[in-house]
């Protein structure tokens, strides 16, 4: 465990790897039509302005003539035809970009799938050989094709979105909103601004009713805050800062071979979707974890793998005392809030061994702990250690 003012190694590992590299920018929206080709060409043309070298590599205008106004301008690399099941389909010439080697490339619909044929399966793959050769590259998504986000869009829309980006690429990437209200964006539609008039009555009724783009909406926002974080993380990580960064709330949940520890991680998951925070689940490794039985062991391994299934980072941490690791792994994920259990024993185990949540309380600082009891009602988020009784952590 490093030290909490020292860089960590594996960030500043990461840094290094980003010189020489180029940078990724993506225009996240909720859903079609709320603009997100239009603040990328409009935002190139501002590079332009300024003496950036800007090229387009493949932009989708889609027959609407504002967009197709925006692309005036620009220099635009010609595509690159595939042939496929008898038709002649354009896809993006990366050969041409490369020769051409602008300081910036704008590449419209980051998920797209390619052209049987093509070098890339997919877009968002041709974009990574751009940023890999030093170029920079301003991209457009929808929320609904972030990959770890699939389930979720499709249990209220009850569409499956086939065309996925993996999560990796929005958190290497600077993310820029690009936000209208849902009222706004169906009164585009309705006016065959986003589609044709008889497509746009049929998406009306489906994917864009109201519920709908506003989940969406809250969607966006919420991953773009969670990139921000993560990218302000790496930051604070890398140069060594003190204090947790915070905007908003990182949960760490600790547990033990009991099997109540279960408990805990399902308080962990329903305080993280109350305050939309990222959460992890640790489990402090001491000396007596060797003397676990296979039980025990199994016990662990399954409230592990629950947290995991839940969408918590896990994690199993070596260290001389539960309480000594707990608070180093707290500060380095920079926690704003705690849960762990009390165990059950006698005043006089206590005062010969001292408590673990004692210690914690004494030396970790201004983080909010929870401490629950076994079978307990989810923790609601507020300051300072409370409750008592069995739990998960020894």
């Amino acid at each position: 465990m490093s030290e909490p003012d020292r860089p960590l190694p594996e960030a500043l590992l990461r840094a290094a790897a980003q010189e020489g590299r180029g940078r990724l920018k993506i225009f996240l929206g909720a859903a079609p039509g709320v603009g997100k080709t239009w603040a990328m060409l409009t935002q190139g043309h501002q590079r332009r302005a300024r003496g950036v070298d800007v090229v387009v590599g493949v932009v989708e205008t889609h027959g609407r003539r504002e967009t197709e106004a925006l692309v005036e301008g620009h220099e635009v690399i010609a595509r690159r035809t595939v042939d496929h099941a008898g038709h002649s389909l354009g896809e993006m010439d990366i050969d041409a970009i490369l020769e051409r080697r602008p300081a910036l490339v704008l590449v419209d619909e980051l998920a797209h799938t390619n052209a049987p044929g093509s070098r890339h399966p997919k877009r968002y793959q041709d974009v990574e050989e751009l940023l890999d050769e030093g170029i920079d590259v301003f991209s457009t998504l929808n929320i609904q094709h972030v990959e770890s986000l699939n389930d979720v869009v499709a249990s209220f829309t009850r569409v499956r979105v086939r065309e996925t980006v993996p999560d990796s690429i929005l958190e290497q990437a600077e993310i820029e909103v690009v936000d209208i209200p849902p009222d706004e964006l169906i009164e585009r539609l309705r006016a065959g601004k986003v589609y044709i008039p008889h497509e746009a009555t049929r998406a009306l009724g489906h994917f864009f009713s109201k519920s709908n783009l506003t989940a969406l909406r809250e969607l966006a926002l919420r991953r773009a805050a969670q990139a921000v974080d993560a990218q302000m993380l790496e930051h604070v990580r890398a140069h060594a800062l003190a204090g947790s960064f915070a905007v908003g709330e990182r949960i760490v949940v600790a547990v033990s071979e009991h099997p109540q520890a279960a408990g805990l991680v399902r308080a962990g998951k329903r305080m993280a979707d109350a305050l939309k925070a990222p959460w992890s689940v640790v489990h402090i490794a001491t000396q007596r974890d060797t003397a676990l039985r296979d039980e025990d062991r199994h016990h662990l391994s399954e409230t592990l793998a629950l947290a995991s299934r839940l969408g918590a980072t896990t994690a199993s941490i070596p260290a001389s005392g539960v309480a000594e690791g707990l608070v180093a792994f707290a500060r380095e994920a920079r926690a704003t809030q705690v849960i762990l259990g009390k165990t059950q024993r006698s005043w006089w185990f206590e005062w010969r061994h001292g408590s673990v949540v004692d210690r914690l309380v004494r030396s970790i600082g201004e983080v909010a702990i929870h401490v629950l009891p076994s079978a307990a009602p989810a923790a609601r988020p507020r300051t300072g250690a409370s409750g008592a009784g069995r739990s998960a952590v020894p």
